[in-house]
């Protein structure tokens, strides 16, 4: 199969679902190859993870932006990415990062161990009532939603009753993270986007007028005290994607190993009576399914990777979730084996633009897994879950299980004693 071909496959509602297959079919043509005059694919590991860090390739800019979207300063879903930090480029993205980067120091992440955890424990009591009949839930909406979004609105300080609101605020927003969008998937991005940037207008308002010790709090006083370091769009922009970022992915990748758990239940027997292993499955749930599949860059200059030249202005689609079954990097990579030495799987990306929340979802993961397999021993899938058809966001329509007999949560057990590795 030709790259244009394999390329456009992988583009498809079947590629999507399933892109594994196809990520194959464009590596047999090389770690970096051009699929379409000006376009890139990249599936090596190291290729990749050089590309991620190399200075001369940044996201999309404006101008750019301007011949892909010639109308995107008037859709709100675009502006409300394009103005954050995940789509600018130094010196706004490094003084952008900087000024949330406290939020997220490994410090901060341990002090939340123990709230995780708490919220973790009540959430599955709620799901175990919810099943005391017999019949199946979804832990996709009972467990793996709740727990990511009540953690980031506590770092950002939204009252627990408004929580419900942003599932789908931020799964319509998040469509135009794909590599493609229609005109009516585009239409529904901006309306999501529109209604969540009039929250985040009242949120802000409310904390001018009564300060809170939480990161919205810290980034209006930032913006108030000096315009010049944050602007009011950059303000509003980064709420938003703190918040969708801040749970979108970390829902998938507790749906998306949850379910790799279930299909190995050796590896899950073993978790379960070690959840000490925690932290090395989390990096291999990670790998072998990775919840961010792509991202993209523009070259700024001409760079040369994986035997080939990259001309200035070109587009690189970085495989994320290709270069994580890498053979070269990874022996046996198809297989799921969380005894593997681990080498960093670029499932939060690389270089400047890595993930900022990344330990918050490894800590939440490394708690969730052990809690789920230990309270629920006979927790099993009630069906064949459905995938979306989203490749940049991986994950899960919905995950009914069957939960069997729920075990007494052992409330005496100290929160450090379910993976304790930060």
């Amino acid at each position: 199969m030709e790259a244009a071909e394999a390329l456009t496959l992988l583009m498809s509602p079947q590629g999507r679902v399933d892109p594994y297959p196809t990520y194959e079919r464009l590596r047999a043509h090389g770690p970096v190859v051009q699929a379409l005059p000006g376009l890139y694919v990249v599936t090596g590991y190291p290729e990749a993870d050089e590309l991620l860090r190399d200075p001369r390739l940044g996201v999309l800019d404006d101008a750019l932006r301007d011949q892909v979207w010639p109308n995107w300063r008037q859709s709100p879903a675009i502006t409300s990415i394009a103005r954050s930090m995940l789509r600018t480029n130094p010196p706004d993205h490094s003084r952008m990062r900087r000024l949330a980067a406290g939020a997220f120091s490994p410090r901060r992440i341990a002090g939340m161990r123990d709230v995780v955890r708490a919220q973790a424990e009540e959430l599955l009591d709620a799901m175990a009532g919810r099943a005391s009949d017999g019949k199946p839930v979804d832990v996709l909406a009972d467990f793996a939603y709740p727990l990511p979004v009540g953690v980031i609105c506590a770092l950002l300080g939204v009252p627990a009753q408004d929580r419900p609101l942003f599932r789908r605020w931020a799964g319509d927003l998040t469509g135009v993270l794909e590599p493609e969008i229609t005109t009516a998937e585009l239409a529904v991005a901006d309306a999501g986007a529109a209604e969540l940037r009039d929250y985040f207008v009242e949120l802000i308002a409310a904390r001018r007028r009564a300060p809170a010790d939480d990161l919205t709090t810290a980034l209006v006083q930032v913006h108030d005290a000096d315009g010049d370091r944050l602007t009011g769009a950059e303000l509003l922009a980064n709420l938003v994607v703190l918040l969708v970022a801040g749970f979108e992915t970390t829902t998938n990748l507790l749906g998306n190993g949850l379910v790799v758990l279930l299909r190995h239940p050796e590896a899950a027997a073993a978790l379960r009576a070690n959840p000490g292993l925690a932290p090395a499955y989390v990096e291999e749930l990670l790998r072998y399914d990775s919840p961010v599949q792509l991202t993209t860059r523009t070259s700024t200059a001409p760079v040369r990777c994986g035997g080939l030249d990259l001309p200035a202005g070109s587009t690189t689609l970085l495989l994320l979730g290709a270069a994580n079954r890498d053979p070269r990097r990874f022996s046996d990579p198809q297989r799921f084996d969380p005894t593997r030495d681990q080498a960093h799987p670029l499932s939060f990306g690389a270089g400047p633009h890595y993930c900022l929340g990344a330990g918050l979802a490894r800590l939440e993961a490394q708690l969730a897994f052990p809690l789920l397999l230990r309270r629920l021993p006979e927790l099993a899938l009630a069906g064949t879950p459905r995938h979306r058809t989203r490749l940049t966001l991986r994950g899960y329509e919905g995950l009914p299980v069957m939960l069997g007999t729920p075990a007494v949560a052992d409330r005496g057990t100290p929160a450090g004693a379910l993976g304790n590795t930060p």
